[in-house]
């Protein structure tokens, strides 16, 4: 068995060619290769979400993908999202409702919503709890980031 191949994957809008490791895990590839260091991997164990990323447009745990799996698909981070409009009204209402403290969390939360937002920008209360149900904040507790969510909802609705 291979221990090493190569893959191709655009990440941010950018193709990039690599041989990485059969084990190598996405999350490690975008920190350590790339430095892409936007995309956090705190528990290593796909139990809280924090180092989501989208893969052809779908959140995926860049902890439980491996490198190898992404080969030929596109790849956005937290930092592919800068140009983004949505992210701008996340940011934004992020800060205005206070949803942040370490920051540590947030990339996962905006990878996240910015997948629901662009799915359904009118999204339902509902619909954003259980988007942000499997990510995990360890010190500002999830209403001011629900209060974040559900400000800019209203604001994409109101457009």
């Amino acid at each position: 068995m291979a221990t090493t191949g190569t893959v191709q994957i655009c990440v941010n809008e950018i193709v990039h060619h690599r041989e990485v490791e059969a084990r190598r895990r996405l999350g490690d590839f975008l920190r350590e290769d790339l430095g892409l260091t936007g995309t956090h991997l705190p528990c290593e164990h796909g139990v809280c979400g924090v180092c989501t990323v989208l893969v052809d447009g779908t959140p995926r745990l860049s902890c439980l993908t491996l490198a190898m799996q992404a080969d030929g698909t596109r790849v956005v981070t937290v930092e592919g999202l800068a140009h983004d409009p949505v992210l701008a009204a996340l940011h934004k209402a992020f800060q205005e409702q206070h949803a942040l403290q370490c920051g540590y969390c947030t990339p996962g939360f905006l990878i996240a919503l910015a997948a629901l937002f662009r799915r359904q920008p009118d999204a339902t209360d509902e619909a954003i709890r259980e988007t942000i149900d499997g990510i995990i904040c360890r010190c500002t507790g999830y209403l001011p980031i629900l209060q974040a969510a559900i400000s800019a909802r209203d604001k994409f609705i109101a457009r």
